[in-house]
């Protein structure tokens, strides 16, 4: 009998036993598991955040865009036979990049004059009918431009004034 109560107490101590490991190892897995995520936060916080903000404030600012007023054109506009006269009055500025761009341009002010009348003057008053319109007649006014003044690019042709009559 003593040697099954022994038996019985190896029994259970050996039962008992791989429990607390069981648990030590889930721990120890745990902890580890913590660090590598608090090593891999405390990594972004201190070296790559900071690297990002210090890229940012490096960047130089953009340059402000440059403006070059064109003189107001006032043309007649294409008609039928018998209908009245229409006229169209624009005032626009020419976008560019940079300062010395401006010079560039300024030289050249006559010869835009001129491809910018010579186009208004086949408009009808229907091409000029809504938003769509004027786009379309901003977006050619940009290209005509933009062949006079080569190789100067300009950006854009803002409208100042545009007035049908």
């Amino acid at each position: 009998m003593a040697d099954n109560e022994q038996a019985e107490d190896a029994a259970d101590a050996a039962e008992s036993a791989p429990a607390p490991k069981r648990k030590l190892k889930l721990i120890i897995a745990a902890v580890g598991l913590l660090a590598i995520i608090g090593g891999g936060a405390a990594t972004w916080f201190f070296f790559f955040r900071h690297h990002d903000e210090e890229m940012h404030a490096e960047a130089p600012a953009p340059k402000p865009p440059v403006f070059v007023d064109v003189p107001d054109m006032l043309v007649n506009l294409v008609g039928l036979p018998g209908e009245r006269v229409q006229y169209l009055k624009v005032r626009v500025v020419l976008e560019v990049k940079e300062e010395k761009q401006v010079e560039a341009i300024k030289p050249t002010l006559p010869r835009v004059t001129d491809i910018f009348q010579t186009y208004l003057r086949e408009l009808r008053p229907s091409d000029l009918n809504g938003s769509a319109g004027l786009f379309r007649l901003k977006e050619e006014l940009t290209r005509r431009v933009n062949v006079a003044v080569a190789p100067t690019q300009v950006n854009a042709v803002l409208f100042k004034e545009i007035v049908v009559q």
